[in-house]
């Protein structure tokens, strides 16, 4: 995955990676029927011998034009990258969305980012994609515009599970919000994982011999709060297995923040200061308030036997899946 290249600006495109297969869309969470999209954008590069993007817009619109409603964001942008190398292309161009963004003309989208900025060949998005002020720019638009400007257009339909449903970031939205992490990793084709930096807590949980590495997720994170079996990947690439609690702590600290704190199996280093990422392979139960400290301490017990458990069932998805949350890159 070597010389993979991450670009803020379009115009900053080297002369290399013109000319390419470039997929358009948000692709938040890289799921199964962004998937689509981004294989057969793959497969046209690769059957016209040129470079492979993507292109996506940050933040996701929906933030800019409704602030008010918050939004759970799958993959942040440095997740978003990663899945995509790992999926084999050359690089990910991340236009800035803004409202002076959205209110190009849908011309000024395809004459000054498709032409001028990437000089694409052809284009790879979804067959609901629409751009330019207002939406006025669809897909009939982009397939005429493509034969003005020389590039081809392949749309491709709707992505359906094995039970004929759409699979949408809603849709893995609303089960991470019940918990629902297998039937959510079903759909993303990977485990869902996070990634944020280890900070220091109360050391609570080192005195009752479950010492924790402490995460503050984004504050719009809309899993549910429980308690997961989880893989935990350092900085240096290195796997563990382990078990996490994502929430308030109930029984020590119903106030505070939400947290995720994980304790990794068979580990004493200091994790502090470390961007880590961990990957939810199942919920085991919901936060409980327990009464005292002893109680808490063999319920975690218990936890940590079922999440080994669970884990060592574990299985990939995918190959995606496999280097996510199960190949070792130290």
């Amino acid at each position: 995955m070597s010389g993979f290249l991450h670009l803020d600006d379009p115009t900053a495109l080297p002369e290399r990676l013109r000319g390419g297969v470039v997929a358009i869309g948000n692709f938040d969470g890289v799921h199964r029927g962004h998937q689509a999209v981004l294989g057969r954008a793959l497969d046209e590069a690769g059957r016209r011998g040129v470079p492979a993007l993507v292109l996506t817009f940050e933040p996701h619109p929906r933030t800019i034009f409704r602030p008010d409603l918050p939004l759970h964001i799958l993959t942040p942008p440095p997740m978003k990258s990663r899945l995509i190398e790992i999926l084999g292309f050359d690089g990910v161009v991340c236009q800035r969305f803004t409202r002076d963004f959205a209110a190009q003309s849908a011309e000024e989208f395809i004459a000054v980012m498709l032409d001028g900025g990437l000089g694409v060949s052809h284009v790879v998005t979804g067959f609901d994609f629409h751009f330019g002020r207002n939406r006025s720019g669809g897909p009939a638009y982009l397939m005429e515009s493509g034969a003005r400007h020389g590039f081809g257009v392949t749309l491709v339909d709707a992505f359906r599970d094995e039970g004929a449903e759409v699979i949408s970031s809603s849709r893995i939205r609303r089960l991470l919000e019940q918990g629902e992490v297998a039937e959510a990793a079903g759909l993303l084709g990977y485990r869902y994982t996070v990634e944020a930096t280890v900070t220091g807590g109360k050391k609570l949980g080192r005195t009752l011999g479950f010492p924790t590495a402490n995460m503050a997720l984004p504050s719009a994170t809309g899993l549910r709060h429980g308690i997961y079996a989880v893989r935990f990947r350092r900085a240096d690439g290195s796997l563990r297995n382990g078990v996490a609690s994502f929430g308030r702590r109930p029984t020590v600290d119903e106030a505070g923040t939400p947290l995720l704190e994980t304790f990794v199996f068979d580990f004493s280093d200091d994790l502090y200061g470390e961007t880590c990422a961990v990957s939810f392979f199942g919920f085991l139960r919901g936060e409980e308030k327990f009464d005292g400290l002893d109680a808490l301490v063999a319920q975690m017990r218990r936890d940590e036997v079922e999440a080994r458990a669970v884990l060592a069932a574990a299985r990939p998805l995918s190959d995606l899946d496999r280097a996510v949350a199960f190949e070792n890159r130290s």
